[in-house]
């Protein structure tokens, strides 16, 4: 099991050039975990893809229900406690501690492309690149 950030996820469901590394890990470790949050800020990059015409709303639904479908059972919430430890000990948002928290909870990496966790969290931590090779 890993623990994966949204850009991660949705580099499964939309082109970009990190989706053949999202696909390679995803055949590394099938079980992906994630906060709860993952949902709500791929929703965000959905909706932003829709206003700028790249999908469609049915498009859209397909993907967050394939996503959905992905992460099933490893959603995690995670204590407000635990966030602001991370946060008092870093730069990184509230949002990015969440993924870090369920990393550190479950014992495993948070796979990401964000640099600053990869910076400020280089013992929970691996980069997508690093992760699949």
């Amino acid at each position: 099991m890993i623990v994966t950030d949204t850009n991660v996820i949705g580099y499964l469901f939309l082109s970009s050039d990190k989706s053949r590394l999202s696909e390679l890990a995803l055949r590394k470790d099938s079980e992906w975990a994630a906060p709860v949050l993952w949902r709500s800020e791929l929703r965000n990059v959905l909706a932003s893809y829709m206003r700028k015409a790249i999908l469609a709303l049915h498009e859209a639904h397909q993907i967050m229900d394939r996503a959905l479908a992905l992460m099933r059972g490893r959603e995690f919430e995670v204590s407000s406690g635990e966030i602001f430890k991370l946060v008092s000990v870093s730069k990184c948002s509230a949002y990015d501690c969440e993924f870090i928290a369920v990393a550190m909870e479950l014992g495993v990496p948070l796979v990401t492309v964000d640099k600053q966790l990869l910076r400020e969290f280089p013992d929970s931590t691996l980069s997508l690149d690093a992760y699949c090779r």
